[in-house]
């Protein structure tokens, strides 16, 4: 089996409501699906795509009761959402400054 890039990511939020809203609203991802995490049935999984789901677009939060990050060793600080060209890039930029 041939891999071309990452499947999906996932990672925790705190927050499911404001999570829901930002990646619903500024950053235009659709909740493709909510389900609750099958290890910890009290938690949330929130999954986010692109309008059609395709894959490769997929990221997807734990909505767990946690402190807010602080950074030290081993922390993921920044993830980065790759776009098609700079076009997209152009696109990211007006929406940014809420002219697009």
């Amino acid at each position: 089996m041939q891999l071309h890039g990452i499947h999906h990511l996932t990672a925790v939020s705190a927050d499911a409501r404001g999570n829901h809203a930002f990646y619903t609203g500024p950053m235009g991802m659709r909740l493709v699906k909510k389900t609750v995490n099958q290890d910890d049935t009290s938690a949330y999984h929130l999954f986010y795509a692109d309008g059609e789901a395709s894959p490769g677009t997929d990221l997807t939060f734990f909505d767990w009761p946690v402190e807010r990050e602080r950074r030290g060793a081993a922390s993921v600080t920044r993830t980065g959402l790759r776009v098609a060209g700079e076009a997209a890039l152009v696109w990211w930029a007006e929406r940014r400054r809420g002219t697009a």
